[in-house]
């Protein structure tokens, strides 16, 4: 058994923003966020806490991954989803949320853990690599029509 104090710190020291939510019906309540979160998102915790996560959504709440992660939460489900959040800065970021349901005693779906990384980097590469294969693609389909 890890000590608690041991524990605590690991979570706080994470390079991963670390959130808990409390479920409320369809809403995600954050109870907890560490410190990385704070750093990831520039909310302060103070700022925060006892409201829904959805304002990292920005207006953007019609992605493809909250879908995901509703049914994940309504069937009381892991899920792991890349979303487009806001920090408090109106920036736009790239976040692979990893939620994980708890359970209580009496088998019932109390709260959710939530691992944040900024995956920003990566999506805006996966993106550059896409727009160069099809200018690829452009290319050779007009080498291969010059041909003829």
């Amino acid at each position: 058994m890890i000590p608690a104090k041991l524990l605590q710190l690991m979570v706080e020291h994470s390079n991963d923003g670390i959130v808990v939510a409390e479920q409320e019906g369809d809403d995600s309540i954050l109870i907890y966020v560490n410190p990385a979160f704070e750093r990831l998102t520039g909310y302060a915790a103070d700022d925060i806490l006892y409201q829904d996560c959805r304002f990292l959504q920005g207006e953007n709440h019609d992605q493809e991954g909250l879908a995901s992660i509703r049914a994940a939460i309504r069937d009381g489900s892991p899920c792991r989803q890349v979303l487009r959040n806001y920090r408090k800065d109106g920036s736009l970021f790239w976040n692979e949320l990893s939620i994980t349901p708890v359970y209580n005693e009496a088998d019932q779906l109390t709260y959710y853990i939530g691992i944040q990384r900024d995956v920003t980097a990566q999506v805006c590469a996966e993106e550059n690599v896409r727009e160069l294969e099809a200018e690829l693609a452009l290319l050779r389909r007009q080498l291969g029509q010059d041909e003829r």
